[in-house]
C-alpha cells in the first residue's frame, strides 16, 4: 500500500534566532524553509538544525527559500554547502530559491553556486 503525503499545507513552525526568522512550512511532498534577515555566525546554528530536522523527514524536496535574506556571510553558506552534501546522499532533495544580489554574490566570489540547485 501506497501513501501519498497529505496536500494540505501545515501550519508554519516560526523560529527567531538572532537576526533570522525561518518559516519552515510542510507543504504535501514538500518542505519550505523561507529565510529572512541575517545568516551568518551568530544564526546559522537555528538553520543547521532545522535543516537537520528536516531531512530527517519523508519530505521528497526541501526548498530553501533565500529571496528575503538581507545578508549571508562564510557561516551561513558552510551550513548551506554541508546541507547539500547531506542532500546528495540523500535523494538530492534540497533546492534553493535565489537570493538577493548581495547574497547570491557569495555564491559567486566561492564558485560554489555551480555545486547547487537553484529554482526560480
Amino acid at each position: 500500500m501506497v501513501t501519498r503525503a497529505d496536500p494540505t499545507p501545515q501550519p508554519a513552525r516560526w523560529i527567531k534566532d538572532r537576526g533570522l526568522t525561518i518559516s519552515s512550512q510542510r507543504q504535501g511532498d514538500r518542505h519550505l524553509l523561507a529565510l529572512q534577515g541575517q545568516l551568518d555566525i551568530a544564526s546559522e546554528k537555528g538553520l543547521d538544525q532545522e535543516l537537520k530536522r528536516v531531512e530527517a523527514s519523508d519530505a521528497r524536496q526541501i526548498i530553501l527559500d533565500l529571496s528575503r535574506l538581507d545578508f549571508m556571510d562564510s557561516s551561513g553558506l558552510h551550513v548551506i554547502l554541508a546541507a547539500q552534501d547531506r542532500a546528495l546522499e540523500n535523494r538530492d532533495r534540497l533546492r534553493l530559491r535565489r537570493g538577493p544580489n548581495a547574497v547570491q554574490r557569495v555564491f559567486e566570489i566561492t564558485r560554489t553556486a555551480r555545486l547547487l540547485a537553484f529554482v526560480d
